[in-house]
């Protein structure tokens, strides 16, 4: 009997950490190399509008990304025509150079907080894209080919 009350309990707490979960979706990249010109798009609708969100872009990293921080630029798009443009830095590794995020072995899924509190008031589809915006210091012309990027994501959840 207290088996089945353990996995009654662990089943419960696995569904409600779901019931926040409003969209998600992962793209892959060029064999983990993510090209300056490849640009995620995430299309999502029929999001409560009563309801605020929170946003966040979520990436899949392996040892093969050789920097410690990442930029991205980020843009979404209303129904309504109008968009909303950010430019994003996220750290991926700490000071020793350990990689951040969660994750066994050489991939590492982290989750980068992107808006929070919002709300979808419009019928229709909103598009996020997400493209990175890596230079090397110096440089104006950016990265052609980001190494060690496998998967850009877009996680919605719904705010507490």
């Amino acid at each position: 009997m207290p088996k089945v009350l353990l996995i009654g309990i662990v089943l419960l707490l696995v569904a409600s950490c779901t019931d926040q979960l409003a969209y998600f979706n992962y793209q892959s990249t060029d064999n983990g190399n993510w090209g300056k010109d490849q640009v995620m798009e995430f299309r999502f609708s029929d999001l409560d509008s009563t309801q605020s969100y929170n946003m966040y872009i979520t990436l899949r990293n392996d040892e093969q990304y050789p920097y410690s921080n990442l930029f991205l630029i980020a843009e979404m798009s209303s129904p309504d025509g109008t968009s909303h443009r950010d430019t994003l830095e996220f750290e991926m590794a700490d000071a020793s150079g350990n990689w951040m995020g969660t994750g066994y072995g050489s991939v590492k899924e982290n989750k980068l907080w992107y808006r929070e509190n919002i709300v979808f008031p419009d019928s229709g589809v909103y598009t996020v894209t997400v493209s990175h915006a890596m230079r090397k210091n110096g440089s104006v012309e950016g990265i052609e080919q980001l190494p060690g990027v496998l998967d850009v994501g877009l996680q919605i959840e719904k705010n507490q």
